[in-house]
């Protein structure tokens, strides 16, 4: 009945051939094959939704439960206090409050405190982590001990639970390019199979041979584990902290033979430490500097000023007592000591708005930004004090990975900078890339993204600021990393839960070997069900076996697929 439903419905269906095929038994009065062919079908149809619903479960373990309510320190008759509120009402700049057992609702930074955070439904990391002030935290791990202040950065929609739980939502409902070809493929076929059921009753001038044939078609056994096996492999690479937005991204990873790194912050850790502190006054040595800096920058959670500060920290940090100090966006800070004012930042900042002059020091400067080091400039009662040289570590697993992409079948490694490029040329030589580019605006990066997919490349962009999201969205697949801007993660397709580019090379090997499998998976389904109907068709199976062998393929395909192919650490 359902076949002869959807026959008109669709035209002609794996269930329009199931419908005749038992029907012709039941013409033939033939009870036991036909009951027998039933059942045989009605098993293995359970068994295959079984076995997707399954891999839909796998792919729904990564949701993590909504967490209700979260403590907040709040200001209330000029004392902190600690109320507990929905997080639905939590703010940016809101300073929740955890402890052991709690999970962390949001998204940020440790202000205040000690914990050992575990991270392994969102990173897969085994062990405990330690944070404290300045480190970031995520949304949906646990505090096992210790106590801490975060001061939220993503809260609601915007957090990594959030995020993943849209991630998976898009995972179950796209479908790759592949298993839409071999779901059109499939029924293309059902007429041939109809076709050939007509030849078997022309050699074998019987009914039951007509019957065996329409029981072997190829659409269940092609359309089943393609979608199960990319979402055995989404599923893996979450638990492992990679999210993939759908099997279209791991099918495009797969055909990408050219990588793309943004340096700061994939190819460089993104902390930056200091490297060199210059003195132009003999009155104020190295230390002093240092210790006049970070009283001024410890106020602030910027990249340069938490540098400042931990190099601080090493030297054995003296404070120095000042006035309040003002931040000035994309500049630097100011601030005065003794009614001498200090002046912190950029050289634009100093000498074209504060009008600090710089013609005694230009060759020391030049030569310190020579060595590719990022300058801070200090200037103290009216003249420039010194200089502190920041440098961005190249992380030390990089050129490894880079190594084993180009095993795992990248052609070209290019390396895009908004640096000098003499410090891009540096890390370039350092991590033998192909190609390099320093000096870059974030359109420039873009068009170069343009030109190498206008070659024929399947290009893959791994960034993580706010000005990569054009390139993320640009490439064929953007990779965000951990600690990336909000804008970046969400331009991404797959996105990197641990700050570790190993994860790079990680979902390159994944996406290679889910291929492998899917197309495994439609050869042998190609070749068993062409020999089943082979034999069907010249009359060496019954009904009833043809109907075994052919499910039994199906539910052996679904189950590989299912166990999918292993994950690389």
């Amino acid at each position: 009945k359902e076949g002869i439903k959807e026959s008109f419905r669709h035209g002609l269906t794996s269930k329009g051939l199931e419908a005749a095929a038992v029907g012709i038994s039941l013409a033939r009065g033939d009870i036991f094959a036909a009951n027998s062919t039933n059942a045989m079908l009605a098993l293995g149809e359970y068994m295959e939704e079984s076995t997707v619903y399954k891999s839909d479960d796998l792919i729904r373990e990564l949701a993590r439960p909504d967490i209700a309510e979260a403590w907040v320190e709040i200001d209330q008759n000029g004392k902190k206090t600690e109320i507990k509120i929905a997080t639905s009402k939590l703010k940016v700049g809101d300073i929740v409050v955890v402890g052991a057992g709690d999970v962390i609702a949001v998204d940020g930074h440790v202000v205040s405190g000690e914990a050992m955070i575990n991270q392994a439904n969102m990173t897969g990391e085994s062990v405990a982590v330690k944070k404290s002030r300045g480190d970031s935290v995520l949304s949906g791990t646990i505090v096992e001990e210790g106590r801490i202040r975060i001061w939220a950065e993503n809260v609601g929609e915007n957090t990594s639970t959030q995020r993943i739980k849209h991630y998976i939502t898009a995972s179950l409902n796209e479908r790759s390019s592949i298993g839409m070809h071999t779901t059109h493929l499939a029924d293309k076929l059902v007429p041939v199979t109809f076709g050939l059921a007509g030849v078997s009753y022309l050699i074998n001038r019987n009914f039951m041979s007509v019957a065996s044939v329409l029981q072997a078609d190829y659409s269940c056994a092609l359309k089943l584990p393609t979608p199960v096996a990319f979402k055995s492999s989404i599923s893996k690479a979450g638990k492992n902290g990679i999210l993939i937005k759908g099997a279209k991204a791991l099918e495009s990873l797969a055909s990408a033979d050219t990588f793309v790194f943004d340096k700061t912050g994939t190819l460089t850790y993104g902390n930056l430490e200091v490297a060199e502190i210059i003195s132009f006054d003999e009155r104020f040595s190295k230390n002093d500097i240092l210790n006049l800096t970070a009283s001024a920058e410890e106020h602030y959670f910027h990249p340069v000023a938490e540098a400042i500060v931990d190099a601080a920290k090493k030297h054995g940090f003296i404070h120095k007592h000042h006035d309040e100090v003002e931040f000035v966006v994309a500049h630097g800070v100011k601030t005065s000591i003794e009614g001498k004012k200090l002046i912190i930042g950029s050289r634009h900042f100093l000498e074209d708005d504060e009008m600090i002059s710089f013609a005694a020091h230009e060759q020391t400067i030049d030569l310190a930004m020579q060595k590719g080091l990022a300058l801070l400039y200090i200037a103290f009662d009216g003249r420039l004090l010194g200089v502190i040289g920041l440098r961005d570590e190249v992380r030390a697993n990089a050129r490894a990975v880079i190594a084993r992409l180009r095993k795992l079948g990248a052609k070209q490694i290019v390396m895009l900078s908004g640096d000098v490029s003499s410090k891009a040329r540096a890390v370039a030589k350092k991590l033998g890339v192909d190609r390099y580019y320093g000096e870059l605006l974030p359109t420039q990066k873009t068009e170069i993204l343009e030109q190498l997919k206008a070659e024929g490349r399947k290009v893959v962009f791994v960034g993580d600021g706010i000005n990569d999201a054009p390139s993320l969205m640009k490439a064929d697949i953007g990779i965000s990393m951990l600690n990336g801007a909000e804008i970046a993660k969400a331009s991404a397709q797959i996105g990197l839960l641990k700050n570790d580019i190993e994860g790079v090379a990680q979902v390159k090997a994944l996406a290679n070997d889910t291929l492998r499998l899917v197309n495994r998976n439609f050869n042998a389904t190609v070749g068993i069900n062409s020999i089943i109907l082979f034999l069907a068709t010249f009359g060496a199976l019954s009904p009833v076996a043809t109907a075994l062998l052919h499910n039994g393929t199906t539910i052996g395909l679904l189950l590989n697929s299912i166990k999918g192919v292993k994950f690389e650490h």
